[in-house]
């Protein structure tokens, strides 16, 4: 497992941390204004979303490489299953964006269950068909579609992956190089059996998303802890992603309604470096 406690170069930001992700919350950075606290900072990389890139795509990656960091990922794809699915253009347009930042990584938050279905396995099979539809396009931009399961409250809503094991699933079933999954503590942290599931995705794992659950946590998708302030164990689940072959940036996402977005960006942004060393 690396040792994290006198470097943070594998460090990244996802953008939502500063409150980014909703109209009127946060610091209401623009990107540039992000870049440049994150490289003073020594961060290794960020991972922006959909939102606020607009048609800057090129403009803002190369910004970020100019820096000597890497973009991340980028958040996200419109939802492929339930009844908000996006298009398939605008499945490609996120691809396109991707693809103009210069990242990697696109995540999918899949979205619920499909109109008429009950339980999830239908659903599944319906996102499985709209991911292969869509990994040769994203493919030929050098783009990897990473499947992030969601903790099961988010269930029939926002998804219809919930565990390592099933996104897992999914990939084997559209069968594509460049589809793989991404690991976010927030989702599953309560999972008993992900020190396995990871084993069973060496090489599937794209991206890994740092936080921690607050034990009474106040709501449940704009309530994160940042790490260290609640009961995930941080250290054994980064030590099963490893084990698991992934070596890449580790990214704190904290959606933090109430807390994290009312502070000073300056503030959240060292506070992320000093758990990262201290916890992660």
């Amino acid at each position: 497992m690396r040792d994290f406690s006198t470097d943070h170069s594998a460090l990244a930001l996802n953008t939502a941390t500063l409150g980014h992700n909703l109209d009127g919350y946060g610091a209401g950075w623009s990107p540039e204004q992000v870049i440049d606290a994150c490289a003073a900072r020594g961060y290794g990389g960020i991972t922006f979303w959909q939102r606020e890139i607009g048609a800057r795509a090129v403009e803002i990656g190369e910004r970020v490489r100019a820096t000597g960091m890497q973009v991340a990922g980028l958040c996200r794809t419109p939802y492929l299953t339930g009844a908000d699915a996006g298009t398939d253009d605008e499945i490609k347009a996120s691809i396109d964006t991707a693809a103009g930042l210069g990242t990697g990584v696109l995540t999918i938050v899949t979205g619920g269950t499909e109109p008429g279905t009950k339980g999830m396995l239908e659903s599944q099979k319906r996102l499985a068909e709209r991911v292969a539809a869509h990994a040769g396009y994203a493919a030929d931009r050098r783009v990897n579609l990473a499947l992030e399961p969601l903790n099961p409250m988010f269930g029939g809503d926002r998804t219809c992956i919930f565990t390592v094991r099933d996104a897992l699933n999914v990939c084997e079933m559209v069968g594509a190089d460049n589809v793989g999954i991404a690991v976010d503590v927030y989702h599953v942290w309560w999972d008993t059996t992900l020190p396995e599931s990871l084993m069973a995705a060496r090489g599937k794992i794209l991206g890994y998303h740092l936080c921690d659950w607050l034990e009474n946590t106040t709501d449940m998708l704009l309530d994160r802890g940042m790490m260290g302030d609640g009961v995930a164990d941080l250290k054994s689940i980064r030590s099963a992603v490893e084990a698991a072959g992934y070596t890449g940036l580790c990214e704190v996402e904290v959606f933090s309604e109430n807390n994290w977005w009312k502070c000073q960006p300056e503030k959240t942004l060292d506070v992320i470096i000093e758990r990262f060393r201290m916890l992660s």
